[in-house]
This record gives structure tokens, sequence and C-alpha cells, in this order.
């Protein structure tokens, strides 16, 4: 068929497609008003400047690294896989006691039980984590920037902005828990090697390393924004993400309208007939 016919064929069917669509677009608008609200908090996090903690020559970098101390502080990598890692969200579900929260409709609040009478049927805490990381929680990083951009998504606006803000507290002190534990460690072991050293040399740059090490505890300890600084905390946000009425019915009207050509299309087809071929002379 040319376009010329698909056109003709959309125009006899026109009150069929305008009443697919009209149908399809009704139908968008009453979902979009009863369907639940979703609404997204955010936090913008910037990588904390660490200064070196070991300001002296790549050979001293370079005993430390064969004797297992690490001279650099954390970084944004690490950083970001403690947010996303199902152990952080873990603690944080289980410190919260969001397991019921997250699974309200599963959850009888007046009996205080699950509404499954099979235990087996009972979501858990790995159920919770799941759910979390892949349907509320959303870490970003601008690679030109470096900014990390932390967003919760839940159907309460306040316990979103909580969440996200205290995301980013805890994955800041996840963080500088494991660095003051690693220095620690550091310097009770170049403190006992520095006891055990006989060699002048020895001595001096196992007080080096041993410097290093204490000036990265002392960051540790006085620093509370260790691997982020937060540059913009979340609020409590007022307008919800979803469900998005003007796409929904846009979206829904365009589906319609496809539907009843597509039905037009097939009932012309139906009665279409081949024209009748001319006999052939003899």
């Amino acid at each position: 068929m040319s376009l010329r016919e698909l056109w003709l064929v959309a125009w006899r069917g026109r009150l069929v497609i305008a009443a697919a669509g009209a149908v399809f677009a009704i139908a968008a608008v009453a979902y979009s008003l009863m369907a639940q609200e979703w609404y997204r908090a955010e936090v913008v996090l910037s990588p904390a400047e660490e200064p070196s903690a070991l300001p002296f020559g790549g050979q001293l970098g370079g005993i430390a690294a064969l004797a297992g101390i690490g001279v650099g502080g954390g970084n944004v990598v690490e950083a970001v896989a403690t947010l996303e890692s199902r152990q952080f969200a873990r603690t944080f579900i289980e410190d919260r006691h969001l397991l019921t929260v997250l699974f309200a409709d599963d959850w009888d609040a007046e009996h205080g039980r699950w509404r499954e009478p099979d235990p087996e049927d009972w979501p858990d805490v790995r159920d919770a984590v799941k759910y979390f990381q892949n349907d509320l929680l959303s870490v970003s990083e601008d690679r030109q920037t470096g900014l990390v951009t932390l967003a919760v998504e839940w159907i309460d606006p306040e316990l979103a902005a909580d969440w996200a803000n205290e995301l980013a507290n805890r994955v800041n002190a996840v963080v500088r828990e494991r660095a003051l534990h690693v220095s620690s460690a550091n310097v009770a072991y170049l403190q006992k090697e520095l006891a055990q050293a006989t060699l002048v040399e020895m001595r001096d740059t196992t007080t080096q390393l041993l410097t290093a090490e204490l000036q990265k505890l002392m960051l540790a300890r006085g620093n509370e924004e260790f691997a982020f600084r937060i540059i913009d905390a979340a609020a409590v946000p007022k307008e919800p993400v979803w469900p998005r009425l003007a796409l929904i019915t846009v979206i829904a009207t365009m589906l319609g309208g496809l539907l009843g050509f597509l039905l037009t299309f097939a009932r012309y087809a139906a009665d279409w007939k081949p024209p009748p071929t001319a006999p052939q002379a003899s």
C-alpha cells in the first residue's frame, strides 16, 4: 500500500482512532489520579579533599607499599562502592527497623504479624536489601565535576529526605571508621618496628612512615566529612516524581490512537478483495 492509501484508511477510521485515543487518555488520567505518589530526595556530595598523608619521596612510598602500609587516604571509588554495597544497605535497614516499613502491604500492623500464614512467604532482610537497592536508592557520579548524587525515592517525602541525609552521614562514618582502624593498626605495627630497628636509615624511614600514619589518624579523628562533603543536603520534596500526569496521558493517547489505527487497518484488510484479473487472450 502507498502512503496515500494508508492515509485514506486512517481517515475513514478516524472516529475509531479518536475514540481509542480518548479511552486510553481517560484511563491514563484515572490511573494518575489514583496511583501511589512517589517522592525523590537528593543529596549532592563532593569528594572530600584529602591532603597527602605522606609528603615524602617516592622511595619512601615504595617502602611503605612493600610493608603493606597504605599511604593514601580514601577515595571516591571506595566511598561510592560502600554506598552501593549490600552490607551498607543491610545495616541501615536493620538499624532503622525498616523491614515492615518497606513491606507495609504485607504487614498486619494491627495484629503485629505478616499477612501470609506460611513463614516461607514472609519477606526477610535479603528481600529488603534487594528492594532498597534496586528500587529506592540510586547513586550517580558526574565524571566531569566529580560530584556524586545520592537519591532516595519513597512514598513519604519526609522519610525520603531523612533517609537520604542519614545515608550520606553514614557513608562518611563507615569510611572514616575504616580509615581509623587501618591507621591505628599501621601505627601499632610501625611503633613495634621502630623499637626493634637498629640501623639509622631504617629508624629514619620508620619514623617518617609513623609520622605519616599519625597524621592520617589525626585527620580521620577530626573530620566527620571524611569521604564526602555535603554540598546540598536533601530537603523534603514538594512535588512527586511519579505518576507524571502529562507524560502518562500523552503516551497513553498515542498508544490508543495506534491501536485504533491497527483495528481500522485490520478491518480494511479483512474486507479487501483483489481486483479481478482480465482474461488472457487465446
